[in-house]
């Protein structure tokens, strides 16, 4: 058993060198021992005697059907072994039993499954090794009887110890150092009893399991299940829930948690039920080291398994532990604390995610910020210093110019008109759900309203019925229509621009065409970083991207994309 390197204990037995006479599973150990060879006995007498009368009554042929029932006996009393090495806290998972067609196909597979000859060497060891235990119990007990009897046949005068020539009468000090032996010989019988009992649950781990690999399957499932958890999960606490889960149904623990480094829980599986959380024992002064692995005993006999949930080093941040809580005479076995490493560092993978996504948020919220700084500099705050010098123009024409004064006021009223249309449009893309309520055709016709009024561009529009889009797709197009619009205002000097959208059975493809100046569209290598963006949105969403333009000729770009499957199945089931 892997035990690493060991933290300070999380609740320490008060009296350490009573800890194995004080232990509930010494006594069970106890009871198995003292029940292996009457059952060994029983064991061995049945199939011996199974085998001997199948052998002697062969040649009649009623041998045949005695050793068959020897083996059908080497399954039904390995079953009966199971069920006795479970007073050690050993669990079996009995697998799934494959059908058999009848006494033949029931013969092959008994004799093919290797499970069958390590039952049948466990009850052959059984007997033999019982009596070796009853042996070494058995002398180590009376010298506990002898001991702690001392004063019942030392103090007693009229029983000497006669010794060829000598005659001993042993005083008091004497009988009290008989006394401390006798007491020492019990904590070493509570000793050797634990060592037994460690003895014969690894005997009945490896001899008696049905089914070796179903353990490692089920490890494989349920790290298969966590890397997907944590690959596809957006919600922290359910992703951390669903690991402890895994973690649990695919080990031997009764609980398992996630823990913080301050010894809060963040995440505890069913498996606590009413078990008090205060069994995870809380911060610990020195936590294992990373790919490390500790075992605490508890009182009862329980156990608790630690193990670092690791981050980078970069992030300079502590994961916390993973903890699995056992049932008392139950301890983890390498492979699996090797796997409830596995877990932790799934956890300490969905922790990281979870920040990088927090930094990324914050980050992103910072540059949208920022963008609508710049917009609202060049719109609306642009549109409303026009607005006040208007104003002011009209106000100090209004009694010597009419004409100019309506002039200023119809200016007024563009710059307004502009403002509204720009703080629409900026408004319609900063809601997350804008394009779901408004859709696509909205707010293309949103953005072309501010471009008029902001630009004094003329955009002409072919914006008909709502395309049919998928969420992704449509947020693609309008953002591809957004880059390739500014681009437009910014570089081509156009003084038209066509915007239009149309769809067929398969694909919606959006237009954008100015009368601009141009470039050279090879001259630019694989393009600015505008047209880098619109690729990749492009490609994001399934669709492709193309750029047409030449100097002096105008731009154009059209974004292709598929039409949402539902829309696709619609008119395949029309037609």
């Amino acid at each position: 058993m892997d035990q690493g390197r060991p933290p300070h204990p999380i609740r320490p037995p008060r009296f350490p060198a009573l800890a194995d006479l004080l232990d509930p599973g010494t006594y069970r150990v106890g009871a198995y021992v003292l029940l292996s060879v009457p059952l060994g006995g029983l064991v061995a007498a049945l199939l011996t005697g199974a085998v001997l009368a199948g052998v002697l009554t062969l040649p009649v042929l009623v041998g045949a059907l005695f050793l068959l029932g020897a083996l059908w006996l080497v399954g039904a009393l390995g079953d009966m072994q199971r069920a006795l090495v479970s007073v050690l806290g050993v669990r079996f998972v009995r697998p799934a039993q494959p059908p058999t067609s009848g006494v033949l196909g029931w013969l092959g597979a008994t004799l093919s499954d290797p499970v069958t000859y390590r039952t049948l060497l466990f009850h052959v060891i059984q007997l033999p090794l019982g009596l070796v235990c009853w042996v070494v119990l058995a002398a180590l007990l009376a010298l506990v009887v002898l001991g702690l009897g001392a004063p019942l046949w030392l103090m007693d005068a009229s029983v000497p110890l006669v010794w060829n020539e000598w005659t001993l009468r042993p005083g008091p000090l004497a009988t009290a150092g008989l006394m401390l032996s006798g007491a020492g010989a019990l904590l070493v019988t509570a000793g050797v009893l634990n060592l037994m009992g460690r003895m014969w649950t690894r005997l009945g781990t490896a001899l008696l399991a049905q089914d070796a690999g179903e353990a490692a399957r089920r490890e494989v499932i349920a790290l298969r299940r966590a890397a997907g958890r944590v690959a596809l999960g957006d919600d922290l606490d359910a992703t951390l829930r669903d690991l402890t889960t895994q973690a649990r149904e695919a080990s031997t623990a009764e609980a398992v948690a996630l823990v913080a480094p301050d010894g809060t829980p963040r995440a505890l599986d069913a498996g606590f039920g009413d078990l008090p959380p205060s069994l995870l024992g809380g911060a610990l002064t020195r936590p294992p080291a990373p790919g490390e692995a500790s075992l605490t005993l508890l009182g009862g006999g329980a156990a608790l398994a630690i193990l670092p949930v690791a981050l980078p080093a970069s992030t300079g941040v502590d994961g916390g532990t993973l903890r699995a809580l056992y049932a008392p005479g139950t301890r983890p076995g390498a492979d699996e604390l090797a796997f409830l490493l596995s877990i932790a560092d799934h956890a300490g993978t969905a922790l990281h995610a979870a920040q990088l996504i927090e930094r990324a948020g914050t980050r992103a919220g910072e540059l949208e910020r920022a963008r609508l700084a710049r917009e609202l500099h060049d719109s609306v705050a642009q549109a409303l210093y026009g607005i006040t010098l208007g104003a002011k123009t009209a106000r100090a024409t209004l009694d010597r110019d009419p004409e100019r004064t309506r002039q200023s006021l119809e200016y007024t009223i563009r710059l307004a008109e502009g403002g509204v249309s720009e703080m629409k449009a900026l408004l319609f893309s900063l809601r997350p759900d804008a394009l779901e309520e408004g859709g696509l055709i909205a707010a293309l016709t949103q953005h072309a309203h501010a471009l008029e009024a902001r630009h004094g561009l003329s955009v002409h529009t072919d914006l008909r019925e709502e395309p049919e889009l998928s969420p992704d797709a449509q947020a693609a197009a309008y953002r591809v229509a957004q880059e390739a619009l500014h681009n437009t205002v910014k570089h081509a000097r156009a003084q038209a621009v066509w915007l239009s959208v149309t769809q067929d059975a398969a694909h919606v493809t959006l237009s954008v065409r100015d009368d601009g100046r141009g470039f050279d569209v090879t001259a630019q290598g694989r393009g600015t970083l505008g047209q880098r963006s619109m690729r990749e949105r492009a490609a994001g969403a399934g669709g492709t991207l193309e750029v047409l333009s030449a100097p002096g000729q105008g731009t154009r770009v059209t974004l292709t994309l598929p039409r949402a499957p539902q829309a696709t199945a619609a008119l395949e089931v029309s037609a």
